[in-house]
């Protein structure tokens, strides 16, 4: 049932037109993964890659967020990974309010029925859609909220625009996979 009700949101994206950014896409990506995950991975927008193929995460930071999880002993295929937006922005710009707005409506569906217990808010974009505003210090530190754990970390393209980054990425998700694992 969840992963019916998932595909049945998925169309609705692909059919979006609450906002403008629908005009430019190649493809709406919805996201993708597990209907029965305990984490979900939200990023900020599809790129030029995800927008191609209308999958999120498969460009270049992409690589770099598989190879995270992967050092951390997470597995791509146990989560579900999306955006809070699902259409790309023109030149990979930082979306606007109204279209983090008209986008929410669908990121709140697709939590409800995955009901994780850990999302993984990648990025300022994330954070500031669920969380608020970022305050400093507060990346890399789990964060409870309406019983779900939140976990703010960069957003995997700041590592490909500063390599330092990626360790930063590699221990945040180590630090995450242990919360995992104490929760199990």
């Amino acid at each position: 049932m969840k992963a019916e009700d998932l595909a049945l949101i998925a169309d609705e994206i692909r059919r979006c037109q609450l906002c403008p950014l629908h005009r430019g896409r190649i493809k709406a990506v919805p996201g993708e993964g597990s209907s029965n995950a305990k984490l979900i991975f939200i990023g900020e927008a599809p790129g030029a890659e995800e927008d191609r193929q209308g999958r999120p995460f498969v460009g270049a930071a992409g690589k770099l967020l598989n190879d995270a999880m992967a050092g951390a002993g997470i597995r791509r295929e146990d989560v579900f990974i999306t955006n809070v937006i699902k259409c790309r922005p023109p030149g990979n710009r930082e979306p606007k309010p109204e279209e983090v707005e008209a986008c929410q409506i669908y990121l709140k569906r697709q939590m409800d029925i995955i009901n994780p217990r850990f999302v993984c808010l990648l990025g300022n974009t994330a954070i500031k859609a669920l969380l608020g505003s970022p305050r400093p210090g507060m990346r890399g530190k789990s964060f409870e909220k309406n019983g779900r754990i939140y976990f703010p970390t960069i957003h995997p393209a700041a590592a490909i625009y500063n390599p330092r980054l990626k360790l930063v990425l590699e221990i945040h998700l180590s630090r995450l996979k242990g919360l995992l694992d104490s929760q199990s």
